[in-house]
Order: C-alpha cells, then structure tokens, then sequence
C-alpha cells in the first residue's frame, strides 16, 4: 500500500496511548479541582486570558525565555529540542498538505514523509521544505548534542550536578536521544538511495554511501525511528517529560487564576508533574553550598510525585524561595513544600485555646515587634524611640507577653494551631481600633499581611519608617558610612519589598550595590523555617554569604530583619544593624532618649571590635 508500511505502527500505537492517557488524566484532574476553581476555568476560556496562556505557552514552552535569562547555554540546549521539534512537525504538516493538495493523509505521513515521497522533484515547493527540514534537523540535534553533554559533563553548562533520574525517566531520556539521530540516518540513508533531502541529509547520505550498504541500512532506520517515538510516548507520563505536555495545562490554568489552597488538590498535581527535572534549582539552593544535596526543591517535589512525602525532604529547607524566583517553569515550590509539611502531622495535638484575650488599647498605630525582635533589644528600642519622637499616638502589642504570630508553627506545618493563634490575636487587633499596623519582623509582616484578612494597613517597619521621613514627621542626616543593604528572604522574595527599604537608607547612608540582592538576594542561614539543619551547617551558610556581601568592604551591613540581624553578628567583623538603628543613628535631635544612648553605645562597641579584628 503507497501510504502504509508495517514500521509506523510503534510510532501510532505510542501516540494513541499517550493521547488516551493524557486525556484521562487532565480530565480526571480538572473534574477534582474544588468547584471555585473550575469557575475560573470556564470563565477565563473565552477571555483574553487565553490569549495570554498561548503567549506564554510560546515564551516559556517552546522558546524557553525563563532559561535563557538563568543559563544562556541551557536556554538553547532547551529551546532547540523544543522548538525545533515543533517546527519539524509543523513545517512537516505544511509540506504534507502542499503535496497532497490539501487532502487529509494518515498523521504519521508527515512524520515519515521522506520514506513515502523521497523524489527530490516530487512536488515546486520540494527543495524549499528540504532546505526548512534539515536546517531544523540540524538545530535538533545540536540540542540532543548538548543533552548528552549535560548529562555527562554538567560543569561545562555551569551546573555543579544534575537530577538522579529513575527507571521511567531512564527509558524517555535514552529514547528522545535516539529519536532525532535515527531519522537524520533514516533520511539521509534514504537519501543515498534514491537522491532527496538537502543540505544535511543529502551530503550524509553521500558520505555514508562510499562505505555503508545503504540500501540495506535505510528501512531498518525507520523502524528504529518509529520505535524510539513509540516507546518515548509511552514512557513520558512516567518519567520527567510529562512536563511537556502538563506545563501547558499549568500556564492556562495559571492564567485563569488558579492557584495552591492550604490542601492538596489536583491542581498541586499539574504543579509537580510540570516540573521538567531541569536541576537549575539545585545550584541554586543554599543547602547545596552545605553539603546537603539530596533534599533541594526538584527531589521534594518528586517525593510528591511519587505520594512518599518524608520529613527530612520536607523539613529541611529554608523556605527562602530562591528556587521559586529562578524556577524556569514557576511552580510555587514553597505553597508546596508547606503542603508537604502539614501532611507530617508532626505532634498535632497542641492547642492554643487557652490562651485568654488580653486588654487592648485605643490607638492609631499599633507596634508588634515580633519574637526576634524581643531578642534583639536595640531594634525594639530604637523603634520606641522612632514612635515616640513622631508623636505617634502608638500601641506597642506585644510589649510585656510573647504573642507569636503564628508563623514559626505554621511553618512547622501546624497549621490548626497557627489558626488558633491567628483567631487570638486577630480580636485583640480589631479592638484598638488601629489604622496601622506595624511590624519589625518580615517573618510577622508576611504573616499579618497575608492570613490575618485584616482591615486595617498592614506595614513593615521600613515601609512605615518612610512615611514619617517623608511626611516630615521625622528628620534624618546625611552619614559618611559606606553600607550594602540585606534583602530578608520574607521581606524581599516573599513579599516583594525590595524598593521602601533602600529609599530609606538612602537618606542616611551611602548604600553600595551587590549582586546578591533583590530577588538574588541570600538567606542569612538563621531561618526559623528549617527544621533539621545542624547549627554547624548554617554556620557554614552565613560565612559564605557574609564573605559575599562585605566583598567590597563597607562599613556596615544593614538589614531590615531582627534574625538576619542576629545571624550576620555572629559571623561578620563588619558592624551590622537594622533600618530602624541606623534611622536613630541619624536623627537630627541627636539625644531624644535613653534608647538613642543604646543604640549608638552598640554601634560604637561594634566599630571598636571590627577595628581591633581588622588590626589582628
């Protein structure tokens, strides 16, 4: 028959098998996500919305631009094997509707279309589609080429180590290898038989026919081009590459506004089954530089996958979210690693429903130092003496007991818990009746600001420390120190105030530039997020980043979070301080109070030592 030969059954059988389990699989999903959800789905389908979703489907799935900005040589490894494939087939179904004058043909004919139609003059438009196809054979394989290399010498793509793959992803990883190498000797085999192709595949097939029988190799290549695509078809939604296809699903449904909840729901399985293994992560964690290299963001994730979430995986991480910023996919790794933690169930029975509701006061501001800042004394202070200077009519919330916000337990995956504490706190809250609600900890701001669902202004000291410099309610002067700026993990990343805190400074010191800031910035090593790692290992972690952020030597790294505070003062010889020390430390009104006298007694004890160390 002209149009069918035995060898394209591995090739049809496989893509009807991945379609019928595709199928099933999304539609299983959707059906399962919660109804509020499914909304948003049928809502956005006929919005813009999608407009969007087939934009980023180009950028990010087949152009890979996400890549490309973390790692140029991946970003093309990537886009080559993507993109070029796509281009094979569309370009392959042009060709194929061209010569067969619009008349529809079985769809593996322009798979395979060179072994039906390998007259070079068979059709006009012939040497041109040749031309287009070998040129995109050739940008594929150089992808395969990279792949291989990568695999193989992960240091030369800049990356200390790739993922440890299992036996599904073994199976379509050697496949796809195979894949685009047999049908450029299948053409090009065919091609010394019966003349056709171009470029590539013509000069191949001249260069394999002065020593290879061709005539026998060429029909045997496209049975072993057929197989490789039938068996990558059925091993993909076992393996890694089901994020092919699911990372599609991902972008609409993100589009349309779906999101993690505090469960897991369908929706967290399109989430963990787009993650492409790409290892970008692994570099990136901290935990990496510590020795710790089998509990990054990709193995957790994995662990998901598989439904055998463990502790060690799910505790230890320092839910900095540098993988969430630089991950090419946008999976949000850390609502997931939460999710994993409150699966742990880990001594659950607590309550906090004892605790009485205790006397609240009528004010327009209320200050809640947080946890961290209680143990780091000179920043409660120099934020009392900020207030009272203001003539801020202020409530300080947590001065005489310890009330937590409830992130800490939260973050231990206790979540009943942290909604008792957050119910506690919330009635005290809305009794003052307060506009403003301020916090020195970026840890307590994420959490008042995100879980609270409060009506009044929820601000980080930074923020609101700004507001009275600029409303003239506070007047600050210039200093000649030379200082970097420490993006807090929850501050920064987590809550996207990278821009208050450096307008700040800038009225009071000269601030110096790094690379490691903004959403680049480093964890400190201190987070109260994990909850496995050993006091020597984060140890290890602060001294690199300390060396990393006084590389320029400044003479002071100022920070906006009481336990980046305490961590860096641990470690650096170079004095470091919070935005609201270095806000009184450069006050007009040189003496306001005691606390000033604090303040500044520190600062000069702090200078005092980095000059005996640096005479050492």
């Amino acid at each position: 028959m002209q149009h069918f030969d035995w060898f394209v059954l591995p090739f049809s059988l496989g893509l009807i098998y991945l379609l019928a389990v595709l199928v099933v699989t999304y539609a299983r999903w959707i059906k399962n996500l919660p109804d509020n959800e499914r909304s948003k789905i049928w809502r956005g389908v006929f919005s813009r919305k999608t407009i969007f979703a087939l934009k980023e489907v180009f950028l990010e799935s087949l152009l890979h631009r996400k890549v490309f900005k973390v790692n140029t040589l991946l970003g093309y490894m990537h886009a080559s094997l993507a993109f070029g494939w796509f281009l094979l087939i569309l370009f392959g179904n042009w060709e194929c509707r061209i010569f067969y004058q619009g008349h529809l043909s079985p769809p593996y004919i322009p798979i395979f279309f060179r072994f039906f139609n390998p007259h070079p003059l068979a059709f006009e438009a012939e040497r041109f589609f040749s031309l287009l196809m070998d040129v995109t054979l050739l940008i594929v394989l150089t992808g395969v080429f990279l792949a291989f290399t990568k695999r193989l010498y992960s240091r030369l793509f800049g990356m200390k180590k790739t993922t440890v793959l299992k036996l599904g992803d073994k199976l379509a990883l050697y496949t796809l290898w195979a894949i685009f190498p047999c049908r450029f000797l299948a053409e090009s085999f065919t091609s010394a038989n019966l003349g056709g192709g171009h470029f590539l595949t013509s000069n191949a097939g001249l260069f394999f026919g002065s020593f290879l029988p061709t005539q026998y190799l060429a029909y045997p290549a496209w049975w072993a081009y057929s197989l490789a695509l039938g068996l990558f078809f059925v091993a993909l939604p076992y393996s890694r590459y089901m994020h092919i296809p699911t990372e599609i699903i991902l972008i609409f449904l993100r589009k349309y506004g779906v999101t993690e909840t505090k469960v897991f729901t369908s929706f967290t399985n399109v989430e963990v089954q787009s993650c492409s293994r790409c290892g970008i992560c692994i570099d990136t964690c901290q935990l990496s530089g510590a020795g710790i290299k089998n509990v990054q963001s990709v193995y957790h994730i994995q662990d998901v996958r598989n439904q055998c979430v463990s502790g060690d995986k799910s505790l230890n991480c320092l839910m900095c979210s540098r993988c969430d910023n630089i991950c090419p996919v946008g999976i949000d790794i850390a609502s997931i690693r939460q999710l994993g933690r409150n699966q742990l169930e880990v001594n659950n029975n607590q309550s906090f429903s004892y605790l009485p509701v205790q006397k609240t006061r009528k004010a327009d501001v209320i200050y809640f130092a947080g946890c961290m800042t209680h143990l780091q004394p000179s920043v409660k202070k120099s934020m009392l003496t900020i207030l009272k200077a203001s003539g801020e009519q202020f409530w300080f919330m947590d001065e005489t007991s310890g009330l937590c916000c409830g992130r800490p337990i939260m973050l231990a995956g206790k979540e009943t818990q942290a909604r008792e504490l957050i119910a506690h706190n919330k009635t005290m809250i809305e009794a003052s009746g307060a506009k403003i609600f301020v916090t020195s900890c970026p840890i307590c701001y994420k959490v008042f600001n995100e879980e609270y669902n409060l009506d009044i202004e929820v601000l980080h000291h930074s923020q609101y420390l700004l507001r009275l410099v600029e409303e003239g309610k506070i007047n600050v002067s210039m200093r000649n120190e030379k200082a970097i700026y420490h993006d807090p993990c929850e501050l920064g990343r987590g809550s996207g105030i990278y821009r208050q805190p450096r307008e700040l400074l800038a009225y009071s010191l000269n601030l110096q530039s790094v690379p490691q800031e903004a959403e680049n910035a480093l964890c400190c090593g201190g987070s109260l997020a994990n909850l496995m790692i050993s006091n020597s290992d984060r140890k290890r972690i602060t001294n690199e980043v300390v060396t990393l952020l006084t590389i320029n030597n400044p003479d002071l790294i100022v920070t906006g979070c009481p336990m980046c505070k305490k961590t860096f003062a641990q470690t650096s010889v170079i004095p470091v301080m919070d935005i609201a020390e270095v806000l009184v430390m450069s006050m007009k009104e040189k003496v306001l109070s005691n606390d000033y006298q604090v303040v500044s007694t520190e600062y000069q004890e702090i200078s005092i030592e980095y000059q005996v160390l640096s005479i050492k």
